[in-house]
């Protein structure tokens, strides 16, 4: 993860550049990784998809590589859940993530943000869009295509991880699910 507010301009100058979203340092989300039945588990990580899984949470910069990876979490877990439990949030609610000072736009402060999806809190360092449907051309509206337009690279960047890496594909237990998870994202990465 960038550790000076120099590479964390970079990674919101490429998200202006390729996805015209200003201010953004990341892209948030879970991908629920399916895996074995661990034994005598019971339902600790059976959820609402039926299935065992365990929750890979990250943070993805707009050319879809992984600054930020978080697996293992229990399936029946919401993204929220794992958020709020990560070693990420710590980072944010300590201030301990070097993020660039909020900039001033039209007399108005604006902060540098990561994007989520509903699933995530709304905060000073957490974009989400706006809840409910809107009527075309709607200000909400707008703003919610341009959102998800620029955090579609998480999901795009999972998306990349199953389609070349076949072995997620395939039932692991929770422990090895973890390790072939993270020798994933370095590859892909590298």
């Amino acid at each position: 993860m960038p550790e000076e507010q120099e590479k964390w301009m970079n990674i919101s100058n490429d998200f202006m550049d390729l996805w015209n979203f200003p201010h953004v340092v990341g892209a948030l989300d879970g991908k629920h990784i399916v895996m074995q039945s661990p034994f005598n588990s019971g339902s600790e990580f059976y959820n609402y998809q039926l299935q065992f899984n365990i929750v890979l949470l990250t943070l993805v910069d707009a050319k879809y590589n992984f600054i930020y990876a978080d697996i293992g979490a229990q399936g029946r877990i919401a993204d929220g859940g794992v958020f709020k439990a990560s070693s990420l949030h710590e980072k944010i609610e300590g201030k301990h993530l070097q993020l660039p000072e909020p900039e001033t736009i039209q007399n108005k402060e604006i902060p540098y943000f990561f994007l989520g999806d509903g699933a995530f809190p709304l905060s000073e360092t957490m974009m989400k869009p706006y809840a409910g449907i809107y009527t075309k051309g709607s200000k909400e509206r707008v703003f919610n295509y341009h959102l998800s337009r620029a955090s579609r690279v998480v999901e795009n960047a999972f998306d990349l991880l199953a389609s070349v890496f076949r072995v997620l594909q395939k039932l692991l237990q929770p422990e090895k699910a973890q390790r072939v998870v993270m020798a994933i994202i370095y590859l892909h990465n590298f």
